[in-house]
């Protein structure tokens, strides 16, 4: 059997995307942005360099930032996936999501999902994190709208908050 038959026969994939169990069938050089958008149907979680250089696929895996796009939908059996769309619960916006549109911290908005899951995973280790510490944690996602300013402040202002 040729490499491209390996790489492209399916098998079924069990992991948990935003608390919900799910198994499906998968290719082998499936990545996780595509698995998340094109079959869990998570919009959230933005396509843009395609090579891990701007962020806006950033989702937690396991509680950790990772770029969605860099990472194959295989190497995540049975690890827990958080994209923005499992932030909200009850019909009530995240910490996060709610300073991101109090703060202005979105403009286009395209960047915005990655912003909020790099940011959910520094406050998770770092509840009370420094500017420092957020312009940090954001260095993998960028923003072509704002100076980052109103993204770190949002940043700040979520902190304070009780998550």
């Amino acid at each position: 059997m040729d490499e491209t038959m390996l790489r492209r026969r399916k098998r079924l994939l069990g992991l948990n995307v935003n608390g919900r169990w799910r198994e499906d069938a998968v290719t082998d050089d499936m990545l996780l942005v595509d698995y998340l958008r094109d079959i869990a149907g998570l919009t959230g979680v933005k396509t843009g360099c395609d090579g891990g250089e701007c962020g806006a696929c950033t989702v937690l895996i396991d509680g950790e930032a990772a770029p969605s796009c860099l990472v194959l939908a295989v190497r995540c059996e049975g690890r827990y996936i958080e994209t923005v769309e499992g932030l909200a619960a009850n019909g009530r916006l995240h910490r996060l999501q709610q300073t991101f549109h109090e703060r202005l911290g979105a403009q286009c908005g395209f960047c915005t999902p990655g912003m909020i899951m790099a940011a959910e995973g520094l406050l998770r280790r770092n509840p009370s994190p420094t500017d420092e510490e957020i312009r940090t944690a954001l260095s993998g996602n960028l923003c072509r709208c704002t100076g980052y300013a109103k993204i770190v402040e949002s940043v700040q202002a979520a902190a304070e908050i009780a998550p």
